[in-house]
This record gives C-alpha cells, sequence and structure tokens, in this order.
C-alpha cells in the first residue's frame, strides 16, 4: 500500500461528515479533489470503505475501522510536528472547539490575532447545533465550547463572552403598527430551526411562556437558509441579532418591535471541569480572559448599542 498522509486526512474528513461536498468544504478543496483523493484511496483496498444508497454516502463497517486507524495515526503526525515546535519554544498543539452556528459570526474574532499570533497552534472548530455542540464536549472531543445556553448535566467552567439578542423579523413588504404579541404571532408563517437549536429552544419557549396563536410553520437546519427564507417573504422568524447584521443594514430585513423582545441570553466559552487543558488551551484561555474587552469594543460596539 502506499496512501498519502493526505489522502488519510480526506478519507477521515468525509468519514466524519458522510458528504463529499461537506468533507470539501471543510477542507477547503473542491468537490472533485476530493472525490479523487478519496478514489486513489480506495483503490489500494480490495473492500469497499464506503457505498451509495439512494444518493447518500454511508462509511461501510471497514470503512470505520480504517478511519479509526487513520485517526490514530494521524494523531501520532501531529504529535511529532507539535514536539518539534515545542523544542523550537514555539506554542504549538491542537485547539479543537464546538460552537453552535450562530456562534460562528463571534468565536472567529476571539480567534483570529491568537492564531495569527500561534503559527504552531491547529485549529480545528466544528460548527453545529447546540445537541451537537453539548455532545461533543460532554465525550470530551473538544477543549471548549461556544454555547449560548448552558448544558446543566455537566460540571463546567466557564467564561461570559457577550449577549445573544434574539429578535423577530421579516421581511420589508409589510409594516406592523402594534407590539401586541397575540396580534402580530396570530397570521405570521412561523419559520423555525431543527430540533437541537438553541435558537429554536428559545423562540419555543417564548411562544409556551406567552401562550401565543402560531401560524404555519416551516423548519429549515441552519440560521443562514432561515434567514434567506425570511428574506424571500417565506415567513418570519426569531433570530440572533448577531447574525443579521447587514441585511438590517441594506434593508433586506426588519426588526419587528414586540413586547417581551428581544429575548436575551449569553454566549459562554465552557469546558469541562475535568479537563486537562494543553498548552494551547490554556495559552488560548488566558488570551482569551485577557482581550476579551478589546475584542467586543473593537468589532461588537454596533451589537451592544441595539
Amino acid at each position: 500500500m502506499n496512501y498519502t498522509l493526505h489522502q488519510l486526512q480526506v478519507f477521515l474528513k468525509v468519514s466524519e461528515k458522510q458528504s463529499i461536498t461537506k468533507a470539501a468544504e471543510e477542507l477547503f478543496l473542491t468537490q472533485p479533489a476530493v472525490s479523487i483523493q478519496l478514489r486513489n484511496f480506495q483503490d489500494q483496498f480490495s473492500i469497499p470503505l464506503t457505498e451509495v444508497v439512494g444518493r447518500k454516502l454511508y462509511i461501510t463497517d471497514f470503512g470505520r475501522e480504517i478511519a479509526e486507524a487513520a485517526e490514530k495515526i494521524l494523531d501520532q503526525v501531529y504529535a511529532i510536528n507539535y514536539k518539534s515546535s515545542s523544542y523550537e519554544g514555539n506554542l504549538s498543539g491542537r485547539l479543537k472547539i464546538s460552537i453552535v452556528s450562530t456562534g460562528k459570526y463571534v468565536m472567529p474574532y476571539f480567534l483570529s490575532n491568537f492564531i495569527k499570533g500561534n503559527e504552531g497552534v491547529e485549529l480545528l472548530m466544528d460548527v453545529t447545533n447546540k445537541s451537537k455542540v453539548v455532545k461533543a464536549l460532554e465525550l470530551n472531543e473538544v477543549d471548549f465550547a461556544l454555547v449560548s445556553v448552558l448544558p446543566t448535566h455537566l460540571k463546567m467552567d466557564k467564561i461570559a463572552l457577550m449577549t445573544n439578542k434574539l429578535f423577530l423579523v421579516g421581511d420589508m413588504k409589510r409594516s406592523f403598527n402594534s407590539k401586541n404579541k397575540n396580534k402580530i404571532f396570530k397570521d405570521l408563517p412561523l419559520i423555525y430551526r431543527e430540533q437541537g437549536s438553541a435558537t429554536r429552544g428559545a423562540m419555543e419557549e417564548f411562544i409556551r411562556k406567552n401562550n401565543l396563536p402560531t401560524s404555519k410553520k416551516i423548519e429549515l437546519t441552519s440560521n443562514e437558509a432561515v434567514k434567506q427564507a425570511v428574506i424571500a417573504g417565506l415567513g418570519y422568524s426569531i433570530m440572533p441579532l448577531i447574525g443579521i447584521k447587514n441585511e438590517l443594514r441594506n434593508g433586506d430585513l426588519q426588526i419587528i418591535e414586540v413586547s417581551g423582545l428581544p429575548i436575551i441570553t449569553t454566549w459562554n466559552l465552557v469546558w469541562l471541569q475535568s479537563k486537562n487543558l494543553s498548552p494551547a488551551a490554556n495559552a488560548f484561555l488566558a488570551y482569551v480572559k485577557e482581550e476579551k474587552e478589546d475584542i467586543i469594543a473593537e468589532h461588537f460596539d454596533w451589537f451592544e448599542n441595539i
């Protein structure tokens, strides 16, 4: 066999995402490039690593065993690289973070200068919904997680980063002269995030607490999809302010004033109390504590004032 480290990386990512498209996005490669590497890797085995059923890619039992072996091999390679960097006096290692989908508008600003200043640190950041973020934290698969709703069943430490504000938003085709919740929600077609989303949980809790009548429900699986659906006029939704800055400025969306809104929560950087943080993770934690206020002032001043 003559497989390369790059092929191992590609196959491992495909096995994690069970999608060539998603793997290509995370690896910053084209879909054809991922497909070629996957095919070249498969050619070295007589047993299939993957199979396609109904246009969906699945990893075979044999493929899962190869993926586990690939992860161990790559971990050893990374360990060699990190040891080399540490002997040269440079901070090195992997920094693994899992964040809720709206956190992608926040977390990069807390990471940017740290990563630029520590070239030996490799960042692995997974963007998903709250349920999967908590699961990754629970299984000790990550160093940190970014959440707006704290899981109560885990013993964690945390740093509060900044507030998270959720407003009712819609397109610009209709005006609202009343802030009365019942009147506004009675005939609005609502767009929901998928089950497991913290935004959906906050929206459903607001509706339940206020005993609001709701109209036709549409469910979409990402914040971006919800935003585009609202802009297109498919319906209305309670959305995090942080993700609609440009659309508000461009006049594509409007905030609908409703009594009881916005919902205000807090983005927290959390980690398990029992976690033995690596030097890279400890350095990042110190960086966040020291630079947090400056980062907020530089990048989120507009947000705090709405």
